[in-house]
């Protein structure tokens, strides 16, 4: 089989997406944004979501038009060639033994929230995580769609509860204009927020395995975007409402409160439970996505033939093994040398602007009209999401300069062997 298996359609598609945008930010970011930017936070919401519209519409007419697992690097490397999507998927994987660990480190830490548990037990945890997602995989997109479809049902359903509980009324929800005062407050909260956006460019990787590419695709991606902002913003009208946001521990603790709250303490398993299975959904497109890429690359020969293998379910089982080992190694490391879950975090920030950066640079080259202009206007957001990170961009910054210089040291070390061919000839 020489192509993956087109069976996503576009219900699974939105839960794909909708569920890794959701990820572990919905029980944090709320009330991480609450406290920077008090009620301002709402209108942060629906301001972050206009931004990044045109992010996703762009996203939407590359995919529409080229749909390809290798996603955003392919993208990239029809834009501006072999070298930069070289470039963009090493950018791209280079997040894997930073990110992926930091999101296992979270699934794991809601059972650590209702049992008390070691480091060993913890990183059993994470294994048995990375084991879940292999299992899924070798069975197919179309699995991991519908599990994540149902997942996401779940976080809506928890949220409608939440809302009828919590008796919110549109009258919570008209709160003033912004004063001039509140705008660097705001500013500051959308570069927390922005980050809740982040995987638009992992579900690029799934366009191929779309039935219907040209239709459903873009209508995925847009109707996932709106659905997890939707979602976003009633947690927020519901933490400011009830003032559950202030200090960091606070705000970790600000929907487990609530539930508690509303519907008693045996809430907590809930939390738990939703938490942990919204951080796999996570943690398994951004896996299947690695996955894809690396298959990709190597079906065109860019990387070794035996990645390229599909499973009878067209599943690429030897790229997607390959990740899981990467991960494996990577978490027990982490868990050895003991690195921080921040600096995991922020690590990887600057891989996922910089990849956005490109593939939307990618979107002013390949599309006409309308698309064009979207594309540029979203170059200048990336740009200014670049800028606000400042030095969280240093692990990408340093691994650009060492691949920079990989790139050099392998072009003259060609030079001279054709050089030295030359003069015994």
């Amino acid at each position: 089989m020489s192509s993956l298996k087109k069976d996503l359609g576009l219900w699974q598609g939105m839960g794909l997406l909708a569920t890794s945008l959701l990820g572990t930010g919905i029980f944090v970011v709320p009330a991480a944004a609450a406290s920077l930017a008090g009620e301002a936070s709402l209108w942060a919401w629906g301001l972050l979501i206009v931004l990044v519209l045109p992010i996703a519409f762009t996203f939407a007419r590359l995919g529409r038009r080229y749909p390809h697992a290798g996603g955003a690097p392919h993208l990239i490397g029809k834009a501006f060639g072999a070298g930069a999507e070289r470039y963009s998927a090493f950018l791209f994987l280079a997040v894997l033994p930073v990110g992926l660990p930091a999101a296992l480190t979270i699934a794991a830490g809601f059972w650590h929230a209702l049992f008390e548990l070691g480091e060993l037990t913890l990183w059993a945890i994470q294994l048995l995580t990375l084991l879940g997602v292999l299992l899924l995989g070798l069975r197919g997109a179309r699995s991991s769609g519908n599990l994540q479809l149902l997942i996401a049902l779940a976080i809506v359903g928890l949220t409608l509860l939440i809302a009828i509980k919590g008796e919110i009324r549109w009258q919570d929800a008209a709160t003033p204009l912004p004063a001039p005062g509140q705008w660097p407050a705001m500013a500051t909260a959308l570069a927390v927020m922005f980050w809740c956006f982040v995987g638009l460019e992992a579900f690029a990787h799934m366009g191929e395995e779309f039935r219907n590419p040209e239709r459903d695709y873009p209508l995925a991606l847009l109707g996932g975007v709106l659905l997890a902002g939707l979602i976003y913003w009633v947690h927020s009208l519901v933490v400011l409402k009830y003032g559950l946001y202030g200090d960091e521990a606070t705000n970790a603790t600000a929907i487990p409160t609530l539930l508690s709250l509303l519907f008693g303490p045996t809430a907590k398993w809930l939390v738990a439970i939703l938490g942990y299975l919204s951080c796999f959904a996570s943690i398994n497109i951004y896996l299947q996505g690695f996955a894809r890429l690396i298959w990709s690359m190597a079906r065109e020969g860019k990387l070794p033939a035996s990645l390229a293998t599909l499973s009878a379910r067209g599943a690429p089982v030897r790229a997607l093994g390959w990740v899981i080992v990467v991960c494996v190694l990577s978490i027990t490391l982490i868990l050895y040398w003991t690195l921080p879950l921040d600096t995991l975090i922020r690590y990887a920030n600057g891989n996922f602007v910089l990849v956005y950066l490109l593939c939307m640079a990618a979107g002013w080259r390949l599309l006409t009209g309308g698309g064009k202009w979207l594309a540029g206007v979203s170059v200048l957001l990336c740009l200014a999401v670049l800028v606000a990170l400042a030095s969280q961009v240093l692990y990408a910054v340093l691994l650009s300069l060492g691949y920079g210089g990989f790139s050099l040291w392998r072009r003259r070390r060609r030079r001279m062997l054709a050089g030295d061919v030359c003069a015994i000839k």
